[in-house]
């Protein structure tokens, strides 16, 4: 069965139009035209804001008119991830999706079902012409996934809705009323570059078949980092074998926990034997210890030519115990909601080339003292080393609201169409709602959406009976919006 023949028919046409765009975050031109003319062929009035944010009004239908008005919010941009064996152009290409048993997923790379679902649960509403609904103002952002762009420079004075449904979560029984805010952390540093010394062979290390996954909603899985893992690998050849450290490039993107890293390392022919056989021996100790977890975890080993230049002993040290020291994973679990994790942060890149040393982290939490606490752990550590740190893209959480009116009537519906009670929560990741409610001061929010799995990785997938769930609840809670005031 193809995707364009599941049900709902209109959500999943939508979904294939839209992943037949390519859409990665700060590129979005071609997105934002593909949505700029779909509004405008459906006769509805659209416009762009100086952000490239889109914006599609479309009039109650009979008998809704007295009804709050309602903001439907996703954002266009997407994260790309390929594995490193797959043949694919983000730049050219639209994804190549199939569909297994109860999941659409992708062939090699990320889906797109985060936010795509739910951009086309909000174009299958627009185009339709039976499905009743208060007034709607639809809201597509650009770049959530590299700096919430879109929501950060939003021109609030373009909408007038009450009430905002924020269709960008991963598990369709819960319902979101918080979530975390962010900062990056970016370090840079100049090493001394010295002569590969003669007759040195070159070894290629790699950390692959991690299952990555998003830094806040993956960050206490307990995953592996490849970059923490290659690094763990070189510190401790290091106190036993002499070699020296050509280069190292590890992950990818600023919010993905990373599923690869590769460094190349130059030792003496002498010193090869034992530096291999170490290596074998700490893939079976970090494999036995991630064993329920990473079940494809490999760490290998191959000779290659040893060119360029290395870094100096006393840098090579530097860069090894800085990268050792660093924080990755969870800081801080919340005292006050049960299961959330507060504060994290996440060593997403490691650069080691011609004589820069750089690194990109994301620093979560949805409390504001603490996010500035881990956020100064992490200057601190690479300051330390000599590093230039620079912080930016700081982005504020949302305050959960227990008393919020639109809760109240989609747990009560959840709890009508499903018999059971849905999972009120707040979330460890940087949904844009928290930026949102700067720009719209006085509307109420939530966030719910259908289950997908894994994604920032090419192993994103979303469930088809779930989508249809999350599509059924998001029509019956249209029809329960209340009287506007």
């Amino acid at each position: 069965m193809s995707v364009r023949e599941l049900e709902p028919k209109s959500l999943w046409n939508h979904f294939s139009d839209l992943n037949a765009v390519p859409r990665p975050s700060k590129k979005e031109e071609r997105v934002i035209k593909f949505m700029m003319d779909f509004g405008k062929s459906l006769g509805l009035e659209t416009l762009q804001d100086k952000t490239g944010n889109v914006i599609v009004k479309k009039p109650a239908t009979a008998g809704m008119e007295d009804r709050t008005k309602i903001i439907l919010q996703s954002h266009l941009d997407m994260v790309h991830q390929k594995n490193n064996a797959t043949d694919f152009d983000f730049d050219t290409q639209g994804i190549e999706m199939y569909v297994e048993e109860d999941w659409v997923k992708a062939k090699g790379t990320t889906l797109g079902a985060d936010n795509g679902i739910g951009v086309s649960a909000i174009m299958a509403l627009l185009a339709s012409d039976n499905i009743p609904h208060p007034a709607l103002e639809a809201m597509f952002t650009v770049d959530e996934e590299t700096g919430m762009t879109g929501a950060m420079y939003l021109d609030g004075s373009n909408f007038d809705g009450k009430i905002l449904l924020n269709l960008d979560t991963e598990d369709d029984d819960e319902l979101s009323i918080g979530c975390a805010g962010g900062i990056d952390t970016n370090t840079s540093f100049n090493y001394e570059q010295v002569a590969i010394e003669e007759g040195a062979i070159g070894i290629e290390i790699t950390v692959n078949g991690l299952v990555g996954g998003h830094s806040g909603m993956d960050i206490d899985k307990g995953r592996g980092n490849a970059n923490k893992l290659i690094n763990r690998v070189l510190y401790s050849l290091k106190k036993e074998v002499d070699f020296q450290l050509i280069s190292f490039d590890g992950g990818s993107l600023r919010n993905a926990i990373p599923r690869e890293a590769l460094v190349v390392v130059a030792v003496k022919k002498e010193n090869q034997s034992k530096l291999v056989d170490m290596i074998c021996e700490l893939e079976t100790e970090i494999k036995e210890e991630f064993k329920t977890i990473e079940a494809k975890l490999v760490v290998s080993a191959k000779i290659v030519e040893a060119t360029g230049k290395a870094v100096s002993d006393s840098d090579a040290k530097k860069v090894i115990n800085t990268l050792y020291a660093t924080q990755n994973g969870v800081f801080r679990m919340s005292p006050d909601i049960e299961g959330l994790v507060e504060c994290s942060s996440s060593l997403a890149r490691v650069i080691v080339k011609d004589g820069e040393f750089i690194t990109k982290s994301l620093q979560r939490s949805s409390v504001e003292s603490s996010k500035t606490d881990i956020a100064n752990t992490m200057r601190a550590n690479f300051e330390n080393m000599g590093c230039e740190v620079v912080q930016n893209g700081d982005y504020p959480g949302w305050q959960p609201n227990p008393n919020s009116a639109i809760l109240n009537i989609m747990k009560d519906l959840y709890v009508k169409s499903f018999n059971e009670e849905p999972q009120v929560k707040a979330c460890h990741a940087g949904l844009e709602c928290g930026i949102l409610g700067e720009h719209l001061p006085g509307v109420d929010m939530i966030s719910f959406g259908p289950n997908i799995r894994a994604p920032h990785s090419p192993d994103e997938k979303v469930q088809i009976s779930s989508v249809q769930k999350f599509w059924g609840f998001l029509l019956d809670t249209l029809k329960e919006i209340p009287l506007a005031n």
